[in-house]
């Protein structure tokens, strides 16, 4: 695949952009009387870095996909959270909008890492094409 670390992979990348910015908006004092919804957003945000780089750690790409379709799936989730919270007026209509467009990059990105899983073949298969292959 070309990847040393999950930290190179892309999709990886963005949701850890995300996830950092959702920290910093949780900081926020207002949060204090809302302790649900910050829960919540926290476990979404660190979600989506936590299982990529899980799925990573696996041998088939299959697997590395269903933990990417996972976290994608929580970033999916804090688009519903960001409604809320500017619902709630812990964040403006700005702030909504910059947050969901690091998520829409994120989504989009993990999108990209599936459809690749899920049209190469597994690490394994590839070594044991190649050594087939050798004299």
């Amino acid at each position: 695949m070309g990847f040393a670390t999950f930290q190179e992979i892309g999709a990886w990348q963005r949701a850890y952009e995300l996830k950092l910015q959702v920290q910093e908006v949780c900081q926020r004092p207002t949060f204090s009387t809302d302790q649900n919804l910050h829960s919540q957003l926290l476990d979404a945000a660190r979600s989506g870095p936590r299982n990529i780089a899980e799925g990573f750690a696996r041998w088939h790409h299959r697997d590395f996909a269903r933990f990417t379709r996972i976290a994608k799936a929580s970033e999916i989730e804090l688009l519903n959270h960001f409604i809320e919270a500017e619902d709630s007026g812990h964040i403006t209509k700005e702030e909504r909008t910059t947050l969901e467009h690091a998520a829409r990059k994120a989504i989009k990105a993990a999108n990209g890492l599936i459809r690749f899983l899920e049209n190469s073949p597994d690490p394994i298969q590839n070594r044991q094409a190649k050594d087939r292959q050798a004299p």
